[in-house]
């Protein structure tokens, strides 16, 4: 495992699709954003859910995605919305 997986919310197979995608750190990951990260992620894997992005977040914010606040999750789910409806 690298850096990635020793922050909130991201387990093995995240890294491992965070490094596909070209994020292997930190850093490029709060650089990015968990909305192009879950993007990205997204065009190799159709099954990544709201979820995902959520954890994305509250990676970068340092939480756990059970702790993002409402206003948070609203505003990623909107984003969610959009994406899934293209």
């Amino acid at each position: 495992m690298g850096e990635l997986a020793n922050l909130f919310n991201i387990g093995k197979e995240v890294e491992r699709q965070l490094n596909e995608v070209g994020i292997t750190t930190k850093d490029q990951l709060m650089q990015i954003g968990s909305k192009e990260a879950w993007l990205r992620i997204k065009k190799i894997d159709d099954s990544a859910c709201i979820h995902r992005l959520y954890a994305l977040e509250g990676a970068i914010e340092g939480i756990k995605k059970s702790q993002l606040s409402p206003e948070k999750k609203e505003e990623l789910k909107e984003f969610y919305r959009v994406q899934t409806a293209i």
